[in-house]
């Protein structure tokens, strides 16, 4: 199967916190970063997520924002410390490839943003990504 998802970065499952419809995955990626995804239980079940599980984290790219520094104070735990690599532009819009440890994501963000935050490659950004748009896939 061939998925339009441009991020997918594997890792091990570490912990699997289950609520009422809700649960909470933790994944410890290749690169040795931790990654929260909040699915449906039912999707825990389905897919038999449990401590030691191989899964890749799939993150689309217009869901991955970037800021220049860490930020404190904030809902959004996810948040992925790397470097810009390349930046493509058009009017509206710009893809921003920054190289985390262990893999590389591509962020949708306006051509604005891109320009406010002076991007380039090079730059150290931080990938902040919301637990409830992570999602999972096992092999």
């Amino acid at each position: 199967m061939s998925l339009s998802i441009r991020n997918q970065l594997p890792g091990t499952v570490t912990a699997v916190t289950p609520g009422e419809a809700m649960a909470t995955v933790r994944v410890r990626l290749t690169g040795g970063q931790d990654l929260t995804a909040a699915i449906t239980r039912e999707a825990t079940e389905e897919l038999r997520l449990a401590p030691g599980s191989p899964v890749r984290a799939l993150l689309k790219a217009t869901e991955v924002s970037l800021a220049t520094a860490p930020i404190e104070g904030l809902s959004i735990r996810n948040q992925l410390p790397g470097t810009v690599t390349d930046i493509s532009a058009g009017d509206a819009m710009a893809s921003v490839r920054v190289r985390v440890e262990g893999g590389e994501l591509t962020a949708a963000i306006t051509r604005d943003a891109a320009d406010d935050l002076a991007l380039s490659p090079g730059i150290p950004v931080v990938a902040l990504i919301k637990a409830t748009e992570v999602s999972l896939a096992t092999p």
